[in-house]
């Protein structure tokens, strides 16, 4: 995969952005120019979230966030946020994301040929697909409510009949008690100990909860009724938008709009719409972003965004808010990382994968294999005069280094310094994800990194993991001398214009 071309009309601070990425360039590492402000970090987050998350349903959320502002003008019909190209090895695709309303429907999708038994009085909107959605997670709540009162059934059923609890130790009728409040029947905490009190308190139980049963399975049945009906009109105007090679990504609510909410859809060129999802899926596993945890990410809601800018006496507070704030939107964006510390994780996860793989060696052959020793020539190369140590419990690792011919010496976190743990996390993150064949978008990938390391992050990147395609966001010359001046790319004002006076 190879990001050739993108072009941003007018999004944030993005104004008539048309950058190219040659696909026949070598190295495939584009640095990205720009001042202060000129929106190098809004570029590489808006194409992370438009290519990681437009097909996946549980990263939806990131799109919402990331549209809040962007709305339609007036008189307009559909409004470019993004038009991107990818080589696929073979021809170029392109996707044009944009917004539009209702009318766009009507304008560029015709009713006058409804098929199926969609009638030419039924009205095609895009609010119809999420109506569909969250009809299909009622559903599925209210199945899982309908299981669970079905378990409880059968056991109140057994009480009753046998006039006993004896099957039921103390936890379980707690569990059960708090499982029927659920379904707002109430429970003593102190049921009758007599067996036939017992089993007439259980009995009026059951009858009550057979009753709720009964009422969960009728509002099943009648929306799966409206399923029925909404699918014939989803399916529609599916086919209406493939027609025209258009893929649905989602509808939102700008905050500029009352109640006025706008669709993300993606017209695909120089691909059959028939394989257009298959594409777009692929496309989200194989664009990655990196960057600083104190960035300001575009795809948190604003709320959280503003966590960054506490008031003095609530900063740690806050900040770390920021962190788990972004730390439960990593759970679902599995193509970010933040490289500000060392992702101690991923070592030990890796010298975990090590071992088993040259155990598994072992089981087929009867010899170990070496991973694990290649791993650890691998991380030793990569520091000065440094090596790591693993506890053999795998619960945390050390450095260590040999400063004379004695044995050698743990270092204490202080020691290492933040570009060597910088560069040495990733690294471990390509080599762990397996990041290959990929469209790989670094943000400030120069902090902390010494000017010679700067020039040489560019070929370490390439030994690392030459199949990658690389975009770095950078103030820094060093990093753009490591290669031809057309690699280098920039946004307006150019990185070099000085302002006057």
């Amino acid at each position: 995969m190879h990001l050739q071309r993108v072009q941003v009309p007018d999004f944030r601070v993005l104004k008539n952005v048309d950058i190219t990425f040659e696909h026949d360039f070598n190295p495939r590492v584009f640095p990205l120019g720009s001042q202060n402000g000129g929106g190098k970090s809004t570029l590489l987050q808006l194409i992370f979230t438009l290519l990681h998350c437009s097909v996946n349903s549980d990263r939806l959320f990131a799109l919402n966030n990331l549209l809040s502002g962007f709305d339609l003008r007036e008189g307009e019909e559909k409004r470019v946020l993004a038009i991107i190209d990818i080589w696929d090895g073979d021809k170029t695709i392109q996707l044009e994301f944009f917004a539009c309303e209702d009318d766009y429907i009507n304008q560029n999708l015709p009713l006058d040929k409804l098929t199926g038994d969609v009638q030419k009085t039924s009205k095609l909107t895009f609010s119809l697909i999420n109506d569909l959605e969250n009809i299909k997670t009622k559903i599925n709540r209210l199945s899982k409510d309908l299981n669970r009162a079905s378990e409880i059934l059968k056991t109140l059923y057994s009480v009753s009949r046998s006039g006993s609890k004896k099957n039921l130790d103390p936890n379980s009728l707690r569990q059960i008690s708090f499982e029927l409040k659920r379904f707002e029947i109430e429970v003593s905490k102190s049921l009758p100990i007599d067996p036939q009190l017992l089993s007439v308190v259980y009995k009026n139980i059951e009858n009550t909860l057979q009753e709720k049963h009964q009422n969960l399975q009728l509002k099943i049945d009648d929306f799966n009724i409206q399923i029925k009906d909404l699918s014939v009109l989803v399916n529609e105007l599916m086919m209406r938008l493939n027609s025209k090679s258009i893929e649905y990504i989602l509808t939102y609510l700008p905050k500029t709009s009352k109640n006025e909410h706008k669709t993300l859809l993606c017209q695909i060129n120089n691909l059959d719409i028939k394989q257009a999802k298959g594409f777009l899926r692929h496309m989200a596993s194989k664009v990655f972003l990196a960057a600083p945890s104190t960035q300001v990410f575009l795809f948190l809601p604003q709320e959280d965004r503003k966590l960054l800018f506490a008031e003095r006496g609530d900063v740690f507070v806050k900040h770390t808010s920021y962190l788990q704030k972004l730390r439960e939107s990593n759970a679902h964006l599995i193509g970010l990382f933040t490289y500000d510390f060392l992702a101690v994780d991923l070592l030990i996860e890796s010298f975990k994968v090590a071992r088993d793989k040259d155990f598994r060696q072992a089981l087929e052959t009867g010899e170990y294999g070496n991973s694990y020793k290649i791993l650890l020539n691998d991380l030793d190369s990569l520091l000065n005069n440094k090596h790591v140590n693993l506890k053999p419990d795998f619960s945390a690792l050390t450095f260590k280094t040999n400063l004379s011919n004695d044995d050698d010496v743990e270092l204490y976190p202080e020691d290492l310094s933040h570009g060597e743990l910088k560069r040495l996390s990733i690294y471990m993150w390509l080599k762990h994800r397996q990041i290959e064949g990929s469209i790989v978008l670094m943000d400030e990938l120069d902090l902390a990194l010494h000017p010679d390391w700067q020039y040489r992050i560019v070929s370490d990147l390439v030994d690392w993991v030459p199949s990658n395609q690389y975009i770095l966001a950078t103030h820094s010359y060093e990093l753009c001398n490591a290669l031809t001046p057309s690699h280098v790319k920039v946004l307006e004002p150019k990185l070099t214009e000085r302002l006057s006076k």
